[in-house]
């Protein structure tokens, strides 16, 4: 009888011992070897960051030329004021320009300048004399009578970042009538309300948005370039393009320009059979066929099939195509909405790219064999396709008043003062990009609490949140091309952070699976010590409620 007891007695403590081990050492063991491991994020500074408040500071530099201001307003120089214009686009995001505005008297090497026959000459001289910084502008005043600027002509704005203009007379108050000047023209050469609005189209209602706010690529760090001659009846034709000098000559100046902002890779092919996809019109009168406007959209999808460029890129593809038209339907000419002929002969669809249609002379039946060789006038090729590249991007210049005259670029195609306004578009929208990526980040990640934050994506989105705030400093503070490189550095961060590949392990590992796991591996441990407890319990229960025994 005393051994059954102590037998008892012995399984009882071995229960709980095995119990006691299960609880105090097992379950917590467990607990923190299966833990998702989940890095701290800067969740404070993310949610600031959801109301972005942006503040651009253009630094603006007045020069006075001898005699464009009268003796008493000379005086008053050198001075500076600042003037603030401030865009509430929503609840979560306005935009005040800050216009830092220094006025000064030109130096004896301007004034040289100024001299000159030309204003072409004069705004190549000025240009060593300029600090040459991005997103600063320098606009030079000379005389009413100076006879720098053509007739007609009262503001000439360069190939650079500075502009020419005519004095008011002198009898007025030429300080006041001269801020209008110089108002409208740190506008043209930096940024319009319109600008910034198309930049944080993400952000602003649609109804506030206009027409061509949805042309131009969205930022990236990165863009391919691809040039295809479509060549849909080679029986017929021996197209022969010298697309690598055109290249070299146009697109290359263009895009080294453009280095600062994006990389960019350029390719060209030759498809051979490929039809628009759409029958065109014949014309009767011209004799020619038509592509109506209308149409136009149907034209991309069936050649878009023959690229295969866009599948396997990771960047955004910008498609220009060059398309001959086949003998029979020769010539082929575009039609805008009203019904008349476009002069390029040439679309462009936004964000996808352009298409050239190429007409070639035919000679009569009996005086040329087939195939006809083909050379392609790649100059007026080119002229196209860059405009067409430069509206992709969104370099496009506002309507001006007549009195303005706007320098061509030349063969870069590209001013310095267009790739400030392109910077501070691109810079604008970085940051949002920036803002909204880490926000949906973050609520990810609060919502399911399953995802493993691992400690170099929490770096990558410190180093983004850092990346972003030093960008709206750097605005702030009038530094566009710092405040660009940051910008851009924030949008590597948060991309790499938001589409790291162990964010998605266990992002789709429900409750029920977990159970499917554990259960088999801990039921057959449990079941027994459960039992004993419960059998020890009812003992216990039973035994206080037996009589004392009387002595």
């Amino acid at each position: 009888m005393a051994a059954d007891e102590a037998e008892k007695a012995r399984g009882k403590r071995a229960a709980l011992c095995f119990a006691a081990i299960a609880v105090l050492l097992g379950l917590p063991l467990w607990w923190k070897t299966t833990e998702t491991y989940r890095a701290s994020l800067p969740d404070a500074q993310i949610a600031r960051l959801d109301a972005l408040a942006f503040q651009l500071t253009v630094p603006v530099a007045v020069v006075f030329a001898k005699g464009s201001l009268p003796a008493a307003q000379q005086r008053r120089l050198p001075f500076a004021e600042m003037r603030e214009e401030e865009t509430p686009l929503n609840l979560r995001t306005s935009v005040t320009a800050r216009y830092e505005t220094a006025y000064r008297s030109a130096t004896a090497q301007e004034e040289a300048a100024l001299a000159l026959g030309t204003v072409q000459e004069a705004d190549a001289a000025l240009l060593p004399l300029q600090d040459g910084l991005l997103g600063s502008l320098t606009v030079y005043i000379v005389p009413e009578a100076s006879s720098l600027l053509p007739q007609g002509v009262s503001v000439y704005i360069g190939k650079h970042r500075s502009a020419v203009v005519r004095g008011p007379p002198a009898a007025g108050d030429v300080l006041t009538a001269v801020n209008a000047q110089v108002r409208h023209i740190a506008q043209t050469m930096s940024f319009t309300p319109d600008s910034i609005a198309a930049a944080l189209s993400d952000r602003v209602p649609l109804d506030k948005l206009g027409l061509d706010t949805r042309r131009p690529f969205k930022s990236s760090l990165g863009y391919e370039i691809t040039f295809s001659l479509l060549n849909p009846d080679p029986k017929s034709h021996d197209v022969r393009w010298d697309i690598e000098a055109a290249v070299r000559g146009y697109v290359q100046p263009f895009l080294d320009k453009l280095s600062f902002v994006a990389n960019f890779t350029v390719d060209s092919q030759i498809l051979y059979y490929a039809m628009l996809g759409v029958t065109p019109r014949f014309d009767k009168d011209s004799s020619s066929f038509l592509l109506s406007a209308h149409s136009l959209p149907h034209v991309i999808n069936p050649v878009e099939a023959r690229l295969g460029s866009s599948a396997a890129s990771l960047f955004p593809v910008l498609n220009f195509l060059l398309y001959v038209p086949e003998r029979a339907h020769s010539p082929l000419y575009i039609q805008d909405r009203d019904g008349a002929l476009v002069k390029t002969n040439a679309f462009h669809s936004p964000r996808w790219g352009g298409i050239m249609v190429y007409n070639v002379k035919h000679p009569a039946a009996d005086e040329a064999p087939l195939p006809l060789r083909v050379d392609v006038d790649m100059v007026q090729v080119m002229e196209v396709f860059l405009a067409q590249l430069r509206l992709l991007f969104g370099i496009s210049r506002a309507p001006l008043p007549r009195e303005f005259l706007v320098e061509n670029p030349g063969n870069t195609g590209l001013a310095a003062w267009e790739l400030d306004c392109l910077l501070w578009a691109r810079t604008v929208e970085n940051v949002a990009t920036v803002s909204t990526t880490l926000t949906s980040l973050a609520e990810l990640l609060d919502k399911i609490g399953n995802i493993v934050i691992k400690d170099d994506v929490a770096s990558e989105v410190y180093r983004a949140v850092a990346a972003v705030q030093q960008a709206l400093g750097e605005l702030a503070a009038g530094r566009l091309g710092a405040a660009f490189q940051a910008s851009k550095e924030a949008v590597t961060s948060s991309e790499r952070a938001f589409f790291d590949p162990s964010l998605l392990h266990l992002l789709y590992f429900p409750d029920d699976q977990k159970f499917a796991i554990y259960i088999p591996l801990f039921l057959p441990m449990a079941v027994p010590l459960l039992l004993s407890l419960a059998k020890m319990l009812r003992e216990a229960g039973r035994r206080g409620k037996e009589p004392a025994k009387a002595d």
